[in-house]
């Protein structure tokens, strides 16, 4: 049977992809600097970088596809750089190497905030998957890293390879053992953390539903081709509403005007990259990304890939339930 390599496979949505791929009875090599928090069965577990190019040659060689997954995420680090290497050289090392190693089909991830334009105010962006922008319209390091990946692998495909390119919005869901940002916040507004809110718009899909769009994407996608795995535009005033109404706890009803979001997120960043050197509350580049009104249309990546997300109460109750059994909700 074939070989399936996962980079990154021990994160958030990674390991709801490898789960799947042993549902479905295929063999799955991960290639990760963390270990994961719940082993799945017959999957082989490498340690080892995307940045450093022996690991990624000895985790490609024998896989007929690839799943690469693996970045430094977030939306700040110490180092700014960082997002450049881990990202763009990263994506570079894996793409060069499934080119050698002859791997039929990469998938690789991005993400919607590359389709997010910054410098044109604030009114309405519409995107969809042939949406784009300039490096410079980039919200921060870490999409700046990001968007230079993604050109990686779009050039990988104009060379011949068959690179498919996936951008997931932001993951929510039960399984996210490493508290990723979107899960943070979540968590934060339930145990009432937060005295306000932003009155911005995000775009939620279930971290499962993502996975399978990976998967569907490896099958069906055109190589080249850019396909949006998001499932839904919610306000963030919304999204309390259904965590309050889920959760039965009461949500803040406090907004934070833009503006003043910006200004103490800036203040808070210099802060944290010259004094705490511990990450802010909420990254400059999220308030900066959560401000700009959004409407994502991915109707062409539905109908290609005849990907169907479940409905956000669903992903909400499912999480609020895994974080509870966690003991992640006080």
């Amino acid at each position: 049977m074939a070989l399936n390599l996962v980079t990154g496979g021990c994160g958030f949505i990674g390991t709801h992809l490898v789960r799947l791929l042993r549902d479905t009875k295929q063999d799955v090599r991960v290639l990760d600097v963390k270990s994961p928090a719940q082993p799945v069965d017959g999957v082989e577990y490498r340690s080892g970088s995307i940045t450093d190019a022996p690991d990624v040659e000895g985790a490609v060689s024998g896989c007929e596809r690839v799943f690469h997954l693996a970045a430094l995420s977030g939306l700040w680090a110490r180092d700014k750089n960082a997002f450049i290497t881990m990202n763009r050289e990263g994506t570079h090392n894996v793409l060069d190497a499934a080119r050698r190693f002859g791997v039929e089909t990469v998938v690789h991830t991005s993400t919607e905030s590359v389709l997010i334009a910054m410098g044109r105010g604030r009114r309405l962006q519409t995107v969809n998957e042939d949406t784009l922008c300039t490096l410079e319209e980039m919200a921060g390091a870490y999409c700046r890293g990001k968007y230079l990946a993604e050109a990686e692998a779009r050039e990988a495909a104009e060379s011949g390879q068959r690179v498919v390119v996936v951008n997931p919005t932001v993951p929510a869901g039960p399984g996210d053992h490493w508290i990723t940002a979107p899960t943070r916040m979540m968590l934060g507004f339930l145990n009432g953390r937060y005295p306000a809110y932003l009155d911005g718009t995000l775009n939620l899909a279930d971290a499962r539903d993502i996975a399978r769009g990976h998967l569907l994407a490896a099958e069906a996608g055109e190589p080249g081709r850019r396909y949006i795995l998001g499932a839904d535009d919610v306000p963030i005033g919304h999204l309390l509403e259904l965590l309050g109404e889920l959760s039965g706890r009461e949500m803040v009803k406090r907004r934070v005007p833009y503006p003043v979001a910006l200004g103490v997120s800036a203040i808070s960043e210099v802060i944290a990259d010259f004094v705490t050197r511990r990450p802010p509350v909420a990254p400059l580049a999220g308030v900066r990304l959560a401000g700009v009104p959004v409407r994502f249309d991915n109707s062409d990546t539905r109908e290609r890939l005849g990907w169907t997300p479940r409905p956000l109460e669903q992903t909400l109750r499912d999480a609020i339930e895994d974080y509870r059994q966690r003991g992640l909700i006080g």
